[in-house]
């Protein structure tokens, strides 16, 4: 899952209309990060972008396929293959890149489960 630094600094610079992007080396890919924000994956010098019901449809419809870290598992993440057409055009590929990072944000707001304090009764 290794990535190229050639490809890496191409990715970057195509995000270059959201500022502020940042690439970290996570399990020999990368992880792309906005405002601290995981929204991308970069592995085996393909692009992936992070879905949830509001975005997933672009790709499925693009013909494009889960990001699974495991050939010999059928594990799959919910990150999809960025159309090269889409990576190649820094204004679409921009605006991809936002409804991944809604994507990541819708789900790193739900609600967390509350933690009962010593002496505290379930609230039913």
């Amino acid at each position: 899952m290794a990535v190229d630094e050639g490809f890496k600094d191409y990715v970057v610079d195509q995000l270059g209309m959201l500022g502020g992007v940042t690439v970290k080396k996570m399990f020999g890919g990368a992880g792309i990060y906005y405002d601290g924000l995981i929204f991308g994956l970069l592995g085996d010098d393909v692009l992936y972008f992070k879905v949830d019901d509001s975005n997933k449809s672009d790709y499925v419809r693009a013909g494009m396929e889960p990001f699974q870290p495991f050939d010999d598992k059928p594990l799959v993440m919910p990150y999809y293959e960025v159309p090269v057409d889409i990576l190649e055009n820094r204004e679409l590929l921009a605006d991809w890149a936002m409804k991944s990072l809604s994507a990541s944000r819708n789900k790193n707001t739900k609600p967390k489960k509350q933690k009962l304090t010593k002496g505290e009764q379930i609230p039913w």
